[in-house]
């Protein structure tokens, strides 16, 4: 049967409001396996897992957060400034947010006609705002398209927009699981073939079709990343069965080459090759055979790995300019090899993929990370210390025997990590949880005090997002603590007086022009619920502004050591 876009955006908020992954893994299962068209089924799989586009496409629809609160504000009839953007903040999210205005404001209401389209008239629609480049023109499609809607199908537009987790507990691994449960498939099978084709509508229609031995691996698309575990999360009853690297404090990323044409993806599977023509010229003077490598790009000079935050001003920059070439040049440092010999090779261990990665580096003269031995547990805190010492992240632990598994975070690679610092902040919202957390409130947003900071009116802004690190006895005191404390609600989000004083961890401090701080924690989570504190104690913008400059400026031990087969820039035709 034909699915309309209206349903299948029931379906995707019956998936969010639904406990437990096999109970949503059953819902999608059943939602494509009731789509007759191919090409539904494409858009289906696509929709929840990529977005508004494959992402083999490289199209994007190029609407950010603003362009979308914008418009909004202008069909609803309400001042951005002092309408929308604090129900956003309330919120915690401007898809939120439009769909509850278009749902509650009268001026919305009269503008919407709902319609009952398809899902390819929605790609259509996504089709056309990547063609306009005017925030007029896309502005324009927006109010066309929500015009055609509903509340919850302009909500989940927009975040199919975004091109990433559409927020409702489902990700990619739930959707190839629903795949192969729709078409009594195999789940490797499935995953495999997502693996090698990077496009989960073809996965799909590979596994209606009962056709899934039929993915080929071609180069210059993306696969999916083998990702780490925290070892205190996995009980290693052998390490003797681990080699270590150190963790580099860079951006992982994936190369494609083959003679001159290369080819740069980042985590999120972007391509990112027109961001680093450094690299991309150093590999088009080495003249590899096909080949795909996985590891990191970092901030190199001096035989130095330099702090991440350097890094960050290479990042997004799609065309930078000589001056920045050459005042952060980047080196990228292969740890993996995924493609080799004309034939994919993730499927051999660990220790037969290094020996070929070290055949290639010591013909084509390439950095690669060099490979410890453990001999026993107290080595590991004498390695990490010297990673730390170099200015990386720590140690990884990878399994000899393990094979590349591609989108999994199993134990076959754990990474030994501790905590960038910690500051004392202020709880500011509560969100509520989904999937096994719906009905609690378990999503919060933490603030630093601006008191005294001459460039704010506020007295505390927002610093940081954090979801985890506290226990289950923790979160239902904290919840009966959120209700005494709420002085706003607006959807699932309660805004609150100070009260309850956080100590939040983390593992860095980025610079994010898109926030009121201009700052941001990279992966915050609970250290502890200070009892002991008071809101007047927290940490300031100016205390965190301070860490973020010790970090860049921390001396760093030479990397070169620590680098098979570098030995200096010139080496290496950078």
């Amino acid at each position: 049967m034909t699915i309309h876009f209206r349903s299948y955006c029931e379906t995707l908020q019956q998936i969010r409001q639904t406990r437990g992954n096999n109970a949503k893994t059953a819902i999608f299962a059943e939602c494509l396996k009731s789509i007759e068209g191919d090409d539904e089924l494409q858009l289906a799989a696509q929709f929840i897992g990529e977005g508004a586009f494959s992402d083999l496409s490289g199209k994007k629809a190029s609407v950010g957060s603003r362009t979308s609160g914008v418009a909004a504000a202008a069909f609803c009839e309400i001042d951005y400034d002092l309408v929308f953007k604090p129900c956003r903040t309330a919120t915690g999210s401007s898809s939120e947010t439009i769909s509850r205005l278009m749902e509650n404001i009268p001026a919305a209401i009269e503008k919407r006609s709902p319609i009952e389209m398809g899902l390819n008239e929605v790609q259509s629609l996504f089709n056309r705002l990547n063609r306009v480049k005017s925030r007029a023109d896309k502005e324009q499609i927006l109010w066309e398209a929500w015009g055609m809607m509903t509340p919850v199908e302009i909500k989940f537009f927009i975040r199919m927009l975004s091109q990433g987790s559409l927020r409702i507990g489902f990700e990619t691994k739930s959707v190839v699981s629903a795949i192969a449960q729709a078409f009594d498939q195999d789940p490797d099978d499935v995953r495999y073939a997502h693996m090698i084709t990077g496009s989960l509508g073809k996965t799909a229609l590979l596994a209606r079709q009962n056709r899934l031995d039929d993915a080929t691996f071609r180069l210059f698309h993306p696969l999916a990343f083998m990702l780490a575990s925290p070892i205190e999360s996995r009980k290693v009853a052998n390490l003797h069965d681990y080699i270590v690297e150190e963790k580099f404090d860079g951006m992982r990323a994936q190369v494609h080459v083959d003679d001159d044409q290369v080819k740069l993806f980042s985590r999120d599977l972007n391509d990112i090759t027109s961001s680093f023509p450094d690299i991309v010229a150093f590999f088009h003077q080495k003249q590899l055979p096909p080949t795909v490598l996985d590891g990191e790009i970092c901030l190199f000079k001096e035989n130095t790995i330099q702090p991440f935050q350097l890094l960050q001003k290479r990042m997004g920059v799609k065309k930078p300019t000589q001056k920045v070439l050459q005042e952060f040049p980047v080196l990228f440092i292969p740890f993996d090899l995924l493609f080799a010999d004309s034939k994919p090779v993730f499927h051999l261990t660990l220790n037969e993929r290094r020996s070929l990665l070290e055949k290639l580096a010591a013909g084509y003269h390439l950095p690669i990370t060099n490979q410890f031995e453990i001999h026993h547990t107290d080595e590991i805190e004498s390695m990490f210390n010297r990673a730390i010492e170099h200015g990386n992240e720590g140690l990884m632990l990878k399994n000899r025997q393990s094979v590349y598994e591609y989108g999994q975070r199993r134990k076959s690679w754990l990474k030994v990590k501790k905590p960038g610092g910690s500051i004392d902040t202020v709880m500011m919202y509560a969100h509520a949880g989904s999937g096994k957390r719906g009905g609690t409130f378990s999503d919060f947003t933490l603030g630093v005090s601006v008191k005294d900071d001459e460039r704010y009116e506020e007295e505390f802004i927002p610093i940081g997002k954090a979801y985890g690190g506290y226990s289950d006895q923790e979160l239902k005191e904290l919840n009966r603590r959120i209700k005494e404390l709420t002085v706003e609600q607006y959807g699932p989000t309660l805004g609150l007086k100070p009260g309850i004083i956080v100590e939040l961890e983390y593992d860095d401090i980025q610079v994010n022009k898109r926030t009121k701080a201009g700052y941001t924690l990279r992966f915050p989570r609970f250290r502890a619920i200070r009892e002991d504190l008071r809101p007047g104690d927290v940490n300031t913008l100016k205390d965190v502004e301070k860490l973020y400059s010790e970090k860049v400026a921390q001396q760093r031990k030479a990397q070169s050591d620590h680098l098979s087969f570098l030995y200096k820039r010139d080496d290496l035709g950078g």
